[in-house]
């Protein structure tokens, strides 16, 4: 645990583990014994045992035999977020606007830790890629929309996430060096958008610009993604740059 965590007398570790417990479900494990949710959360087994009963019974998780899964209920805690951050509806009304007249895939994200994590996504049935909805989560220093969000942290912090982080290789085209990422980083918040081109996946290209709110501080950021074969870096700047930008301004207005 965190020096600072183990120095705070108003942090309550047993809701942290909890909540560490919900963390551990997910596409890769949809399902878990008590074992497992032990091993993944880093806790012991009778622990792990406790806190699996507890959120039976307050319905976040149910059980199959030996085996838990989250109940419907967990649900609750996504939609207790999003209906807490009013710029998300507006985005993804003026982003699936966007995606009709540029004919091209949209998303807008939030950044949490080292990843990304999408709130709104618009689907082109010309793009067929990685699945994208709701919730789902990647790489922050290898996607634009992290990228632009990344910029906004200060240099000891950024330096920190990207400490902390395992850097590999998606691709041929991946940035793997530390200094390379913060260095791209840095400058695509000095111009205000970023081009991310085919770092995180072959064939896909993708430009973000971040949302603001009135005060000048960070909500998250939306993107455009594309094919390779359909549009260059310059085309991208050129052509879907001002659109995503209008956007971004449209949705701080409203908030």
């Amino acid at each position: 645990m965190d020096q600072a965590v183990e120095r705070d007398k108003e942090y309550l570790e047993t809701l942290a583990k909890g909540l560490n417990v919900i963390t551990t479900f997910g596409e890769d494990h949809p399902t878990l014994t008590v074992s497992e949710a032990a091993t993944l959360a880093g806790l012991s087994r009778a622990t792990a045992r406790r806190v699996l009963h507890t959120l039976q019974v307050l319905g976040y998780v149910e059980q199959d035999g030996r085996a838990y899964s989250l109940g419907p209920k967990a649900l609750d805690l996504g939609y207790r977020f999003l209906a807490a951050q009013s710029w998300i509806d507006r985005a993804a009304n003026l982003l699936r606007e966007l995606s009709d007249e540029v004919e091209e895939s949209s998303s807008a994200s939030v950044l949490q830790g080292t990843d990304i994590v999408y709130v709104a996504h618009v689907s082109s049935r010309r793009l067929m890629s990685v699945d994208e909805s709701v919730g789902t989560r990647l790489p922050a220093f290898h996607t634009a929309m992290g990228r632009v969000q990344l910029g906004f942290l200060g240099q000891a912090e950024l330096w920190r996430r990207l400490k902390s982080v395992r850097v590999m290789a998606y691709t041929a085209s991946t940035i793997t060096s530390l200094a390379g990422l913060y260095s791209r980083i840095q400058a695509d918040h000095a111009q205000g958008f970023s081009i991310v081109d085919e770092e995180l996946e072959k064939g896909l290209r993708s430009i973000a610009v971040p949302v603001c709110g009135r005060d000048g501080g960070l909500l998250g950021s939306i993107s455009i993604s594309v094919s390779s074969t359909r549009s260059t870096r310059e085309n991208m700047r050129n052509q879907l740059l001002s659109g995503l930008r209008e956007v971004s301004e449209r949705i701080s207005a409203s908030v």
